[in-house]
């Protein structure tokens, strides 16, 4: 079997695209994230790859069991398996990505997105009081310490314009589709590289929200910046290593507190678009 033969058949097997989706984004260095030989103090690339393990079958299963069911069991096998959060943000968008139709698209995840119930509402509540991800705060409608409304949509709509990954939800998945798939889409063996460039690509363009809630409007402003100066580089013909590794240094600085875990989350999502819609070695 060759290796693009490889790539082609992953995608008949839902869980095997998401582990592969999940290790590809943490196995790329991308700035101010974790990878291999890269940790954080409480996390390694290890802890991601085991948890996109456990995760992949409870989320394969959410065209049958519900988007929110997935979401709640693919968060209590990575608990179980990392202690913490290493993958909310992107089980709560391969959820629907997963309970979609294949080939993945955007209408097949609008159907998904409109067949949404209350009880896919309690389960992705239940599931992130349970994960207590960082930089959460409180919301004055539909907050998570509180009940559930019916419809999971209607949260997600009060969350978008503080939550990249809540956006999804609202414009059914426009931004993976239209921003990231045809960016990491093309040459199978050159995928890591276009990982990497990918990520910072939308830092510059989104920002990243859970930096923003963290830390504000005046950090994610900078990182929008900095960001912007490695993408130029990389414009005027080169590769931008003094610039990327900056960028890099500032992230991981406080703690790691300015970590862009929704970035991570949406090339995530993107990956297992591509990767199950056979997109790895086709061009743009």
């Amino acid at each position: 079997m060759t290796f693009d033969t490889w790539w082609s058949e992953l995608a008949d097997d839902a869980a095997a695209c998401i582990t592969a989706a999940c290790t590809l984004e943490v196995w790329a260095v991308k700035p101010g994230n974790v990878s291999p030989g890269r940790p954080f103090d409480d996390l390694t690339a290890g802890d991601f790859v085991r948890s996109a393990i456990a995760i992949a079958e409870p989320l394969a299963l959410a065209a049958s069991i519900g988007v929110g069911r997935a979401v709640l069991e693919a968060a209590s096998a990575m608990q179980q398996i990392a202690g913490t959060n290493t993958h909310l943000g992107s089980i709560l968008l391969l959820a629907p990505l997963a309970a979609a139709s294949s080939p993945v698209s955007p209408s097949s995840i609008a159907r998904v997105l409109a067949r949404l119930t209350p009880d896919d509402s309690t389960c992705v509540f239940e599931a992130i009081r349970r994960i207590r991800p960082g930089g959460l705060g409180r919301a004055a409608r539909y907050d998570v310490a509180g009940e559930a409304p019916e419809s999971l949509l209607d949260a997600m709509r009060e969350a978008s314009p503080r939550d990249l990954v809540a956006r999804q939800y609202v414009n059914e998945f426009a931004d993976v589709f239209s921003s990231i798939v045809p960016r990491l889409q093309g040459e199978a063996r050159g995928i890591l590289g276009r990982i990497v460039r990918t990520h910072v690509e939308l830092l510059a363009e989104f920002g990243d929200s859970l930096v923003q809630r963290k830390c504000g409007d005046k950090v994610s402003d900078e990182l929008r910046r900095r960001a912007r100066r490695v993408c130029a580089a990389w414009d005027a013909g080169g590769p931008p290593p003094s610039s990327l590794r900056e960028l890099d240094r500032w992230l991981r600085a406080d703690g790691h507190r300015r970590n862009p875990g929704t970035t991570a989350d949406l090339i995530t999502a993107g990956l297992f678009v591509v990767l199950r819609n056979r997109l790895l070695g086709s061009s743009r």
